[in-house]
């Protein structure tokens, strides 16, 4: 590392959901399943909802039942960055996975900004919505009820119902990948924030003067704990000609511009030394990061997902000790749990289904 590592609006709904209720106080340090809310959301939910994760380079889809089972799924390639091509993609998307299931809503996940009322895409960083009215033109062409969300937090409403995060009712879901996105599950629904924008936990800046992010600011989180911080920080070891580096540039062939994030996390698990090396450093700044947030939020539980987590507890065991040693009022107060998330990359269209079938009869 250049630096020395450290030593109310309800989701995508148009209103208030049944379950929005906050629960009873209760004991500091328990785990609330938050019973009431997943009772509502148990009762009344038979049938099927096609959930679909939009990413730059693929268009994953699948059919998903009441308890989070994929029942068929079906990719695509995601065409270009033309809005109207997408579209065509997500018709062709449930036409082919609702022949033969009776299909009762359609969920979309998607990278950038949805606005409060979830109708809009105000901004994606992969494709060319800007202020795209795109549920309005997906209901007008599927006929059925669609929800349009962020990809993140599909995914922390997914682990929240189905994975990880059950029997916790105030999550945060981070998600590590190229860089890092974010979510949280309070009290049985999605947190947006004021605007709608909540869950850019990635950019915090936690180094001022750090590195440039693509953001615009420098310093922030996602550029010392994600995958392309791994990558970038192996080659800056492999290009300094370190002894310690030297299976890693054998890896690639001698050819430092080909390391990534994934080829280090590969290495580490191997047993290769500087790689674990490597991988602990971004944990430390993984775990640092969880630590700002539980002074801001104060959840039960953070979900870790994303590619990066492929190295398990090579990560997650120094995240783990770094948030323990940068915990405000550590010693004195209940902190946070740290799991690794369960539902892997299906979770975001696991999410964004049941959060379709759940806003749906919300508004019935």
């Amino acid at each position: 590392m250049y630096a020395p590592p450290p030593g109310k609006q309800p989701g995508p709904l148009s209103r208030p959901a049944p379950w929005r209720a906050r629960p009873t106080s209760r004991g500091a340090g328990t785990r609330h399943d938050g019973g009431g809310f997943r009772e509502h959301l148990r009762l009344g939910r038979k049938g099927l909802a096609i959930g679909i994760d939009i990413g730059g380079t693929k268009v994953a889809a699948g059919v998903v039942d009441a308890d989070g089972r994929i029942l068929r799924e079906a990719r695509r390639a995601t065409p270009g960055s033309d809005p109207r091509a997408v579209e065509q993609v997500i018709v062709e998307l449930v036409e082919e996975l609702g022949k033969g299931h009776r299909i009762w809503s359609v969920g979309i996940g998607a990278a950038g900004w949805m606005d409060l009322d979830g109708g809009t895409v105000l901004f994606s960083p992969h494709l060319a919505w800007r202020n795209e009215p795109l549920r309005a033109n997906l209901q007008q062409l599927l006929r059925r009820p669609v929800l349009l969300t962020n990809d993140a937090d599909a995914a922390a409403w997914a682990e929240w119902r189905f994975g990880a995060g059950q029997g916790e009712d105030r999550l945060v879901c981070i998600t590590l990948g190229t860089g890092i996105g974010g979510a949280m599950v309070m009290d049985g629904r999605v947190e947006r924030g004021r605007f709608g924008v909540a869950g850019e936990f990635g950019h915090q800046i936690i180094m001022p003067g750090g590195h440039r992010c693509e953001c615009g600011n420098r310093g922030c989180w996602e550029q010392y704990a994600s995958g392309n911080a791994l990558g970038r920080e192996a080659r800056i070891l492999a290009r300094a000609n370190s002894p310690v580096a030297q299976d890693l540039l054998a890896a690639v062939g001698g050819r430092t511009e080909a390391i990534t994030g994934a080829i280090v996390t590969e290495l580490a698990l191997a047993g290769d030394p500087a790689c674990r090396e490597l991988l602990e450093e971004v944990g430390e700044w993984l775990g640092l990061g969880l630590a700002n947030l539980a002074a801001a939020l104060d959840p039960g539980l953070f979900v870790i997902g994303g590619g990066l987590c492929s190295a398990g507890d090579l990560l997650v065991e120094p995240a783990r000790k770094a948030f323990a040693r940068n915990l405000t009022g550590r010693g004195f107060r209940p902190a946070a749990g740290i799991q690794l998330a369960a539902l892997g990359p299906s979770a975001g269209l696991i999410g964004a289904a049941d959060l379709s079938r759940v806003s749906s009869r919300a508004r019935r």
